[in-house]
């Protein structure tokens, strides 16, 4: 097997009172003072986010470690300013309002779709592994397509917004979606495909730019990677490196696949559903079949594909010991709705939150 390619972790979190847990807009000075705590961060749409960035990694340890040093930086400058860092995919508490970054793409943005961008403060995780060309991005998205869904359900960590349940494991997802160029890509032969598709919409002026092609797996327009942008942020940062290490073990798996199955698109957006709906508490549907099984089938499945790629990693027992943790303790939206249910208070759920972003980083 060829060397293992690099990965990269962007994970985007939301900035709250710390005594109320509403939305607080206080990124420019949490980015500004973050290089007191060692480290960058960067802004995000609305004024209640901020972004960590990881270096490019080799070895799981060290992804591991450099996410737990970027969320206690991130946690200690938004102390600092008063604010308190979660790792949550949606505003859990009722907001006032959401006032937009006053950059000026992000303000192009607010202007050109108006109340759709103006109700964000939606954070995920992007993860990025190296490709050698475009042709490979694209065949690795291919490849990515069908596990999107398993993905999604795996760190699924939105299902209390503005002070209720909303019946869904990842209310982001669902949010998500209403943009013109979320949710899962068309299966794409070649880089021409591909880049039809985008002048069209760059075209019909559907989106402003290349950045705000946000199907959730693409070649990115950055680096020379092939980026996964399905997942809510993880409510921890073994499930961010979890994710991080299947992901890139399911493209080291496409590099020796002739070709990747073309799942229909109804099949796709309902397995999206489920996902979003259910996450870990309930049956999956297997894209590739079209089948309704239980979502631990589905990922042992998964597991059993790319375990030669995880074995040379040596992260075999990592992904083991993080699976067998993750399904014992559940997921993020698992743990915010048995915060929420036990008392029926959302001050529970900031708790869950808070401990779970800093779990294992102090």
């Amino acid at each position: 097997m060829d060397a293992p390619p690099t990965v990269g972790v962007e994970e985007e979190f939301l900035l709250v009172d710390p005594l109320t847990g509403a939305p607080v807009g206080k990124n420019v000075d949490v980015v500004r003072t973050a290089a007191d705590f060692g480290i960058d961060l960067q802004l995000e749409i609305m004024r209640c986010q901020v972004e960590t960035s990881t270096g490019v990694h080799t070895e799981t340890t060290e992804l591991l470690q450099e996410l737990r040093t970027l969320r206690s930086g991130a946690a200690a400058s938004a102390e600092k300013n008063e604010a308190l860092l979660l790792a949550v995919a949606v505003p859990p508490t009722g907001v006032d309002e959401l006032t937009i970054t006053g950059t000026p793409r992000y303000k192009r943005i607010a202007e050109g779709y108006g109340r759709l961008a103006n109700e964000q403060g939606l954070c995920g995780c992007h993860v990025h592994v190296a490709v050698p060309n475009r042709e490979a991005a694209l065949h690795a998205s291919n490849f990515l397509r069908p596990w999107l869904p398993l993905f999604l359900a795996l760190t699924a960590n939105s299902a209390i917004y503005r002070g209720d349940e909303t019946g869904y494991a990842s209310w982001r997802n669902i949010l998500w979606r209403r943009w013109p160029s979320a949710g899962p890509p068309p299966h794409f032969d070649t880089t021409r495909e591909f880049d039809t598709a985008v002048e069209a919409m760059l075209s019909a002026g559907v989106i402003l730019d290349q950045k705000m092609v946000y199907w959730d797996v693409r070649p990115s327009v950055a680096f020379p990677t092939v980026e996964v942008r399905v997942s809510d942020v993880p409510a921890t940062v073994q499930e961010t490196a979890l994710l991080a290490t299947l992901i890139r073990a399911t493209v080291m798996t496409a590099r020796s696949a002739d070709s990747a199955p073309s799942v229909a698109e109804g099949t796709l957006r309902a397995a999206y559903w489920k996902a979003a709906h259910e996450g870990l508490d309930g049956p999956a549907i297997d894209p590739l079949r079209g089948t309704t099984i239980p979502v631990q089938d589905l990922l042992g499945t998964l597991v059993d594909l790319v375990e030669p790629a995880l074995v040379h990693l040596g992260d075999r027992d990592f992904v083991n010991d993080a699976i067998t943790a993750l399904l014992t303790r559940g997921n993020g939206a698992h743990r915010q709705l048995e915060a929420f249910r036990h008392r029926g208070q959302l001050a529970d759920v900031i708790d869950e939150l808070a401990q779970a972003t800093l779990a294992s980083c102090r």
